[in-house]
């Protein structure tokens, strides 16, 4: 842990982002921490997820007591993403981080094509 300082600044720009927009704070957190503050890229990933799982859930209970929480809408969305996330968690350990950090880019950006 002598990276602390850069660990605590990765949180709150990932908490920062989640806060923002309802999610996605794994996506800065996990370059801040691999690049940045130089933590091994398993350790980072598991450390993504430990993290953002919280901040998730508490996003979620801010959307819900605002009443702002469309659960009908979102459960197409949740069910399919519960899906990747399974298939992915399963490849993510046979795959090269470069294949896994191309999608991470190329995906988003794909869509934002259309």
């Amino acid at each position: 842990m002598k990276n602390k300082h850069k660990y605590r600044i990765a949180g709150v720009i990932a908490g920062a982002v989640n806060g923002l927009f309802g999610g996605g704070g794994g996506i800065p957190l996990l370059v801040l921490l691999t690049r940045w503050a130089k933590l091994e890229e398993k350790k980072a990933f598991a450390t993504c997820v430990a993290v953002i799982f919280p901040l998730c859930v508490v996003s979620a209970v801010v959307y819900f007591l605002r009443c702002a929480l469309p659960l009908a809408q979102a459960l197409p969305y949740l069910v399919g993403g519960a899906a990747g996330g399974l298939v992915g968690g399963r490849q993510g350990g046979r795959s090269g981080g470069r294949g896994r950090d191309n999608a991470a880019v190329t995906l988003p950006t794909a869509h934002d094509r259309r």
